[in-house]
C-alpha cells in the first residue's frame, strides 16, 4: 500500500519557486530493506548520469534554457558533480572511478556552463549560485585533467558568478538576525552565498572570500541555530522545515572545510531535530513548516547526517525512497520515476563527503517514540500511528507571500495510509485553521498562547484565542483507534461566529461514504455536507471518521501556494475542510468552563 502525503501527489515538492518532482520509486513502500549507503549513492548517480548523457547525445545542440524546460531537469548545472564524482571518488561500490567516459562527460558539461556563461545567460537563472557551487567543487575535483586552457576559461566564468554576491553578503554580515524580517532574503540563501564564498574562496586562493564565507557559516553554527536544532526562516519562534536542510548542507559544507567544533555540534542537533520530525514516509512533517504546505524526501545535507552513527542511519532511510530496482528499464521512465538534476547532485555531493561507519536506530525504526521541542511542538509515534501537535506561535506574515500563518495545530499520519489530517498550514484561508473566530466582523485565526503537555498515556495541547480556549486530548493511540477530544472554554463575551476545523487528505477519484448512505466519487465538483448529510461518520480509502453531529464537509478547497500568491489550481492539492461550530454559550459567565465538547475518532481497516 502507498503511504500517499496530502495534496502532494506522487513525490512533488517546490523548492525555489520550481514545481519539481523529487522522489525516485516512491512508490515504493517505506517498509523495504534499507539501502547500504554509500553504495546506494554511486548506483543512483549511474542512472542519472547515463540520462544526462543520453540527452546530450540527442540534442547535441541544447542550451540551459531547452535542457531546464524539460520537469525534473532544473538545474541542469547539478549534473556536473554527479558525473565528476564517479569519476574522482574511489570506492568499492564505485564501478566508474577514472572511468574516461564519466571524464569525458564532467567536460562536456563544464565546457556548455562555460558557453552559456559567455553567452550571459548563465547567471540570470534562478539561484545559479547553486549551480556554481557544485561547478567549483568539479573543477577543484577534476583539476589538471580539465588542462591549462580549460581551467583558465572555467575560472573566470565561475568567478564572475562569485564576485556577484560579494556586495550583498558583506552588507548583510552584521545584521542583527540572519532572518528574513532583516536579512530580506532567506537563511538559506545566505547560507548557500557563505558556503560558495568558501569554497571558491578556497579553491581560487581568494582569501577575503573564504573569510567572508567562513564568518558567516561559523555564526550560523554558533549563534543562528535555536536549541532544538532548526534555523527559523521567519523567525526563531518555529521550523522552516524543508528549507532547513538546506541550511543545515552549508554548515556541513563549512565543516568539511574547517573542522571548527561549533559546525559539528549544529550538525548533531540539525540531525537530532529532522530524524524526529520525518514521517514514516521519509517526508518531513508539514505541521511546524512556515513555508510550504509539503516537500518530498529530501537530497540535501545527508553527509552531515553521516557524521553520527543514527545520521547514518537516517541517511539511509531517506536514500531508500530514491532506490531503483532495474537501472536499465529506468531511463524511458525519466518524468515517472522523477530522479530530478537537483536531488542528482545533491546525492553526488552526499556521496563526495559521506562519513562512512557503524549505524544506530532512528527513531522510525521504533514502535513508539515522542519526543518535545522547547517551543510549543511535539511529535508521537505509536505503531502505526505519528501524531504531530503544535503550539507555535508567531506574528502575521501579511506583506509576505513567502511565509504562511502558523495557524494550524494538528497532524494525524498513517503507516498504510500516509496523512489523513493535514496540519499544513496557508495564508488568507481561515477556514482552513484549527479555530477561527469573527469578532466584530474581523475574523482571527492566529493563537494568542499556547502550552503542549506530554506524557505516554495523553498529551494535552492548549491554545487561546480572544473569546475562548481550547484543550485537545490526544489519548496514545491502540493499533486501529486514535480519538481526539476538544474541550473549549469560554471567555469573555463571545465571539460572532467561531469554528473548529480539521484538514482532510481527500483523494480525487476515491469514494467517500457517509453514514447517511451517501457515496461520493470525489472530483473538480465541489460538495458541500451538512450534518445530517454525513450522519456522524465518514469513510475513505480504508479510514473511518466518526465527527460530531454538527460536522460539515467541504471539497474541495484549494490551499494556498506562496510562489504564485494564489490559490493552488491542480486537484492533487485540495483538501476537505471539515468544521464543527462552537455554540454560543447559555450562561453568561466572563469564563464558562469546559462548555463545549467535540471529538473525533479515526478508526482504520
Amino acid at each position: 500500500m502507498i503511504a500517499k502525503t496530502c495534496g502532494v501527489g506522487i513525490g512533488k515538492l517546490t523548492i525555489g519557486g520550481v514545481a519539481m518532482l523529487c522522489l525516485l520509486g516512491f512508490a515504493q513502500t517505506a517498509a523495504a530493506q534499507p539501502t547500504a549507503l554509500p553504495g546506494a549513492y554511486f548506483r543512483l548517480m549511474e542512472a542519472g548520469t547515463g540520462l544526462v548523457e543520453a540527452r546530450l547525445n540527442a540534442e547535441p545542440d541544447a542550451t540551459l534554457e531547452t535542457l531546464e524546460g524539460r520537469p525534473g531537469w532544473s538545474h541542469f548545472p547539478y549534473s556536473i558533480l554527479a558525473a565528476t564524482v564517479l569519476y574522482t571518488k574511489q570506492n568499492a561500490a564505485n564501478r566508474h572511478y577514472h572511468d574516461p567516459k564519466m571524464l569525458a562527460l564532467a567536460i562536456r558539461i563544464g565546457d556548455l556552463l562555460a558557453d552559456e556563461s559567455e553567452k550571459g545567460r548563465f547567471e540570470p537563472r534562478l539561484d545559479s549560485d547553486w549551480d556554481t557551487y557544485m561547478w567549483v567543487e568539479a573543477y577543484r575535483l577534476l583539476g589538471p585533467q580539465l588542462g591549462k586552457e580549460r581551467r583558465a576559461r572555467w575560472k573566470m566564468e565561475i568567478e564572475k558568478i562569485v564576485v556577484s554576491i560579494v556586495p550583498d553578503t558583506v552588507a548583510r554580515m552584521d545584521f542583527p538576525w540572519y532572518n528574513t524580517p532583516y536579512i530580506g532574503t532567506s537563511p538559506n540563501h545566505y547560507a548557500q552565498w557563505a558556503s560558495l564564498l568558501l569554497v571558491a574562496g578556497r579553491v581560487f586562493g581568494n582569501k577575503d572570500w573564504e573569510n567572508l564565507g567562513t564568518r558567516i557559516l561559523h555564526r550560523f553554527s554558533a549563534e543562528e541555530q535555536t536549541p532544538d536544532g532548526y534555523w527559523g526562516e521567519h523567525s526563531r519562534a518555529g521550523p522552516t522545515t524543508g528549507y532547513d536542510y538546506v541550511t543545515s548542507t552549508q554548515v556541513a559544507v563549512y565543516w568539511e572545510y574547517t573542522h571548527d567544533p561549533v559546525a559539528l555540534q549544529a550538525l548533531r542537533r540539525s540531525t537530532d531535530f529532522h530524524k524526529y520530525f520525518t514521517y514514516l514516509d521519509g517526508t518531513p512533517v508539514e505541521l511546524i513548516n512556515d513555508r510550504n504546505r509539503y516537500w518530498g524526501v529530501d537530497a540535501w545535507g545527508h553527509f552531515g547526517f553521516s557524521n553520527f552513527p543514527d545520521g547514518r542511519r537516517y541517511a539511509e532511510f531517506l536514500t531508500n525512497f530514491f532506490r531503483v530496482d532495474n537501472l536499465e528499464h529506468m531511463a524511458p521512465q525519466w518524468d515517472k520515476w522523477g530522479l530530478t538534476l537537483d536531488a542528482l547532485g545533491r546525492l553526488a555531493q552526499d556521496a563526495l563527503y559521506y562519513h562512512d561507519g557503524p549505524t544506530r536506530p532512528i527513531p522510525q525504526d521504533q514502535p513508539r517514540y515522542s519526543h518535545q521541542m522547547s517551543v510549543p511542538a511535539g511529535i508521537r509515534k505509536a505503531g502505526p500511528w505519528v501524531v504531530v501537535l503544535s503550539g507555535l506561535t508567531s506574528t502575521p506574515t501579511t506583506f509576505s507571500q513567502f511565509h504562511l500563518d502558523r495557524q494550524s495545530s494538528i497532524s494525524v499520519f498513517h503507516k498504510k495510509y500516509g496523512l489523513v489530517i493535514s496540519g499544513a498550514n496557508s495564508k488568507r484561508q481561515p477556514e482552513l485553521a484549527t479555530f477561527s473566530e469573527n469578532i466584530q466582523g474581523q475574523i482571527f485565526n492566529l493563537p494568542l498562547s499556547s502550552r503542549l503537555q506530554m506524557n505516554d498515556k495523553q498529551d494535552r495541547l492548549s491554545l487561546a484565542y480572544n473569546t475562548f480556549f481550547s484543550d485537545m486530548y490526544v489519548p496514545t493511540p491502540s493499533k486501529n483507534e486514535l480519538q481526539l477530544r476538544f474541550v473549549l472554554t469560554g471567555r469573555g463575551e463571545p465571539a460572532e461566529q467561531a469554528t473548529l476545523s480539521l484538514q482532510l487528505c481527500l483523494v480525487a477519484g476515491e469514494t467517500l461514504e457517509t453514514a447517511s448512505g451517501k457515496r461520493i466519487v470525489l472530483g473538480t465538483e465541489r460538495i458541500e455536507l451538512s450534518g445530517a448529510e454525513i450522519g456522524g461518520t465518514i469513510r475513505h480509502r480504508g479510514w473511518t471518521l466518526k465527527v460530531d453531529p454538527n460536522a460539515r464537509l467541504v471539497w474541495p478547497v484549494y490551499p494556498y501556494n506562496p510562489y504564485s500568491n494564489a490559490v493552488e489550481t491542480k486537484l492533487e492539492h485540495a483538501v476537505g475542510a471539515l468544521s464543527v461550530p462552537l455554540r454560543k454559550p447559555k450562561e453568561h459567565k466572563y469564563i464558562r468552563a469546559a462548555e463545549q465538547e467535540i471529538a473525533f475518532t479515526l478508526t482504520v481497516d
